[in-house]
């Protein structure tokens, strides 16, 4: 069973968006007293978070899958959905995300450094949202997005101050050992080390960590043996410590020629940008096993030479531990040394302004060919975010895309590209959103009719003080009328009252 990973691939799905909400406000007497729709919540993001307490990628090994929340859709009475929940996944510190595609997208190379590595939908805009003086009643939401749905890769480079490098067995799992409280595999075969091993060490006042990178071999930088996969734990090291075996059996290997080839290893292995070339680190040397009579002679014998190759010798021996207080002491110095170097150098601003580009309109349309004829694609963040929201079974929500699309200036951009009435366009990568481009002169709301309004919000049953004064003047006007009509037809003698008096005014009793 594995117990160390240090290179996963995580399939993440974050968040959708909530959908928007259609909703028109009841109120007594007024049964329509406009939209009140509310928004969707956003959805959850995943993050992910470097934390010094995590050591290995193997709970990502063993659960690669990993979700957010979504958010919630909006509701009536203009009352928004709630955001989703993000999702922070912690790694160990020395991690490097890297896309699909390979890419570098973060290196989180300090404890508590957070990067989104896939971003939650955006929530839709509910009706009351989306009205203004024009569309003063929507009869539609935007929906919304879907959140990231990909896959990431992480690698650990291991953050240590020293890392020893040698040939498999040369006893850099014992040196850790025997430095420090760490208790790594040991065994008289090669490759027993098959994942790093960290050990911490403390040098008077000074405590650093070191690091066993499995053995290297001729062409380890070319994929052979295990070296290639665990080179990049040497990448962040301040120092190397060459660990040589002194009483190797091995027909053909010597000190010498064995910190020779693993020079090379070194040399040919390319380090990423902004770091120091390993070559060009503090380094030293450690004769090994020098219990072994045999050995120490060796060690004797071609300690002058590596020396004149540059490097600080030690001879060592962790069975007997000899020369490691010496060996100790010598890397605080270098690890020191490198601090306070590193302590100088101002940290980088970590704020970036990308301003938009004069000529960035927002979207670009490629021309494919097709057998049916050409096929004009919009590609840009805006229209296919917009696609997205859209639901095409409204058609007040489609007209409302298409006067969204003619305002970023497609209509031109069509043109300009050879587009004619009835053309196949396609909105988005892929299959996307297709449709035959019909040119407007201002906007789609003549194939819709008058959108954004409702006539029933102007209805009203309930008549006004006003409304009520003049109609009582009219009756009281209509009324003096009729008397004035009856008297002046008796007057004329037309009629008389049935008991012969005399029909006398109101205004006459007096």
């Amino acid at each position: 069973m594995a117990t160390f990973v240090d290179q996963v691939t995580l399939h993440l799905r974050a968040g959708n968006g909530g959908h928007g909400c259609v909703s028109v406000k009841r109120e007594k007497f007024k049964p329509l007293a406009g939209p009140d729709g509310g928004n969707g919540g956003d959805g959850g993001d995943i993050v992910l978070v470097a934390d010094p307490q995590v050591t290995t990628l193997l709970g990502y090994h063993r659960s690669p899958h990993r979700t957010s929340e979504n958010g919630q859709p909006g509701m009536g009475d203009h009352r928004s959905g709630t955001t989703g929940a993000d999702l922070e996944l912690p790694v160990p510190v020395g991690t490097v995300v890297r896309d699909a595609q390979g890419e570098q997208l973060a290196d989180l190379a300090h404890a508590g450094m957070r990067v989104v590595v896939a971003a939650g939908g955006q929530g839709g805009l509910g009706n009351a949202a989306l009205s203004n003086q024009k569309r003063r009643a929507p009869g539609f939401a935007l929906l919304g997005t879907p959140g990231f749905e990909g896959d990431v890769t992480l690698e650990l480079k291991t953050v240590a101050d020293v890392a020893l490098v040698g040939f498999p067995s040369a006893g850099k799992s014992s040196l850790v050992a025997a430095m420090s409280a760490a208790r790594p595999k040991i065994a008289d075969y090669p490759f027993t080390t098959l994942h790093p091993n960290l050990g911490v060490v403390e040098s008077g006042q000074t405590r650093y960590t070191i690091a066993d990178v499995p053995g290297l071999i001729e062409g380890a930088s070319e994929g052979k043996g295990l070296g290639l996969e665990f080179l990049r734990h040497v990448e962040r090291a301040s120092a190397l410590l060459h660990v040589i075996d002194c009483a190797t059996l091995e027909p053909g290997r010597d000190p010498v020629s064995d910190l020779q080839v693993i020079l090379r290893e070194l040399e040919a292995y390319d380090v990423p940008a902004g770091h120091t070339p390993l070559l060009e680190r503090q380094q030293l040397v450690a004769l090994n096993k020098i219990d072994v009579p045999e050995a120490e002679e060796l060690a004797e014998f071609v300690r002058a030479d590596i020396e004149a190759m540059g490097f600080r010798v030690f001879e060592i021996s962790t069975v007997a531990r000899k020369g490691l207080r010496e060996l100790s002491f010598a890397l605080a110095e270098i690890v020191e040394a490198d601090r306070a170097a590193k302590a100088v150098e101002p940290e980088p601003e970590r704020i970036v302004l990308r301003p938009k580009a004069i000529d960035d309109a927002g979207f670009e349309i490629k021309v494919e060919g097709s057998h049916e004829g050409p096929v004009y694609r919009i590609l840009g963040a805006k229209p296919e975010r917009w696609v997205a929201q859209t639901d095409f079974r409204n058609d007040e929500a489609v007209g409302y895309l298409a006067d969204r699309l003619a305002k970023l200036g497609t209509e031109e951009a069509l043109l300009k590209a050879g587009a004619v009435a009835g053309a196949t366009v396609v909105i988005g990568p892929g299959a996307g959103i297709v449709f035959d481009w019909e040119p407007t002169i201002a906007s789609a709301a003549e194939l819709v009719g008058n959108r954004g309004t409702d006539p029933r919000l102007d209805q009203s049953s309930r008549r006004t003080t006003q409304e009520r004064r003049d109609e009582y003047h009219r009756r009281m006007d209509a009324k003096q009328a009729a008397r004035d009509d009856l008297a002046s037809e008796r007057e004329a003698g037309l009629w008389n009252d049935d008991e012969g008096f005399e029909v006398q005014r109101w205004d006459e009793e007096a």
